[in-house]
């Protein structure tokens, strides 16, 4: 009964429920389920990647720190994929800073193990080349919108991306963390929030931010929340469908 349960709970990473069932096969075995604390650092920018994580219900942030200490988020990673995955096939250390922002649990896998399934099973292989792709999406989009955008903008689009990544319209987050992903003061995203709660698109409580308007804030995000989005959809349909649908294969 305990590998069963291991199973489902590692499916529900929609990156490994949606591996076919003999590549799932393979990687199992080799797969533990491990807890992610709040502000858990899990990597520093350059230091050697050993494990790749597939969150389940935690929401962790890449982040470049810049040499006078200020930092903003570049990537953000939840159910929908994995991380340290680039480095695992590649130069085998961190681009940057993963840090937890929203806690919970994850499948961890050496990356010897991750390099070893991605040789064989091709199936596999182009359904993470597809979130690799859909991840410098991403990517690609964010730094543009850091450039570009107002921060009420940016606070919008960010706070539905984590939404879109936990099972729950309460996200347990500090004015402090949200400026540190958004790149900016304190302040401005204290003004930004109280905005936003007027408009009665959010409830700020004790502990956290509860979305109470998700359509209203979809509007007052920009337009790269929908990219990102998109782009997810399109290499990796379903990825973004609710918890309680039932995860096929995305890849033929």
């Amino acid at each position: 009964m305990a590998h069963l349960s291991n199973t489902a709970t590692h499916r529900a990473n929609r990156l490994l429920a949606a591996l076919e069932p003999e590549d799932f096969v393979f990687l199992e075995p080799h797969l533990e389920i491990i807890d992610l604390h709040r502000r858990q650092v899990l990597y520093e920018a350059g230091e050697a990647i050993r494990y790749t994580y597939f969150p389940h219900n935690a929401v962790v942030s890449l982040v470049n720190v810049l040499e006078d200490g200020g930092s903003v988020e570049v990537a953000v990673f939840g159910r929908e994929g994995v991380f340290g995955l680039i480095s695992a096939l590649f130069t085998r250390e961190s681009f940057g800073r993963y840090i937890v922002q929203i806690p919970g649990t994850a499948s961890q896998v050496e990356i010897g193990w991750v390099r070893e399934a991605v040789t064989a099973c091709p199936r596999m292989r182009l359904l993470l080349y597809r979130f690799t792709e859909a991840l410098l999406a991403q990517t690609f989009q964010i730094v543009t919108c850091n450039a570009v955008h107002s921060v009420e903008a940016r606070c919008c689009r960010w706070l539905l991306s984590t939404h879109d990544r936990v099972e729950q319209d309460m996200l347990p987050l500090t004015h402090e963390f949200l400026a540190e992903m958004l790149g900016t003061q304190r302040p401005s995203v204290s003004i930004v929030l109280r905005t936003l709660q007027r408009a009665g698109l959010i409830r700020q409580r004790r502990g956290g931010i509860v979305i109470t308007d998700r359509a209203g804030l979809e509007e007052a995000a920009c337009e790269c929340y929908g990219k990102i989005r998109r782009s997810y959809e399109r290499l990796l349909p379903r990825t973004y469908a609710p918890a309680d649908d039932d995860i096929g294969s995305t890849v033929s």
